[in-house]
């Protein structure tokens, strides 16, 4: 299992309020497969660049993906553009490769058979491991689960990341979500005012 998709694990947690939207969980699976890539020392961060270093070769189908998406000439990508780029749709492909890997079931809400279909975690060792550096409060995981607000606010005794490159990604994460959530509101406002326009006086 990688970070990502520990995170993912998390945000699917029944006690995991509140919910986390795709557009930030993608932006943060994104920024968690760039840390195990430095992590395994696949990448290097320059200021805030990618430099690709050896050949990477991931177990995980994703992270090989993600290795294989590097930019590795010059001018190397910025992480930013590498959170928008790799993010798109990143939530749903985790989902669909958690599924396909049995830690995901779909379930039927209520007792209709036609009921709405829901995703549900599997009791799995890969759900224990998350779960295990969840309750460990390991500072990676906890740093990216609190980008996208899962349980508040960090506390100020949660221990800090040691390494300057990761603590650069999470800022640049935390950039990201803070700038997909003003498009929302804007999106929001122009929306109402549209709406107002047609309501008339």
């Amino acid at each position: 299992m990688t970070t990502a998709k520990d995170l993912f694990i998390i945000t699917m947690d029944p006690g995991s309020k509140p919910s986390v939207g795709q557009g930030d969980l993608s932006l943060a699976l994104a920024g968690a497969e760039l840390i195990d890539l430095i992590g395994a020392g696949a990448v290097t961060v320059d200021e805030d660049h990618i430099v690709p270093g050896g050949p990477p070769t991931p177990d995980d189908r994703l992270m090989g993906e993600a290795a294989a998406g590097l930019t590795r000439q010059e001018p190397y990508e910025r992480i930013e553009d590498w959170l928008w780029r790799r993010g798109r749709d990143l939530s749903a492909a985790y989902q669909t490769a958690l599924e396909e890997d049995g830690e995901l079931t779909r379930k039927r809400s209520g007792r209709l058979p036609f009921g709405s279909e829901r995703v549900a975690l599997v009791d799995s060792p890969a759900r224990r491991r998350a779960a295990d550096r969840w309750q460990e409060k390991e500072p990676v995981l906890a740093a990216l689960a609190s980008v996208v607000g899962i349980n508040g606010e960090r506390p100020d005794d949660e221990p800090g990341l040691d390494d300057e490159a990761m603590t650069t990604v999470v800022a640049a994460i935390h950039d990201a979500v803070m700038e997909l959530e003003a498009v929302r509101q804007r999106r929001s406002i122009e929306n109402a005012a549209f709406a107002n326009l047609w309501r008339g006086p």
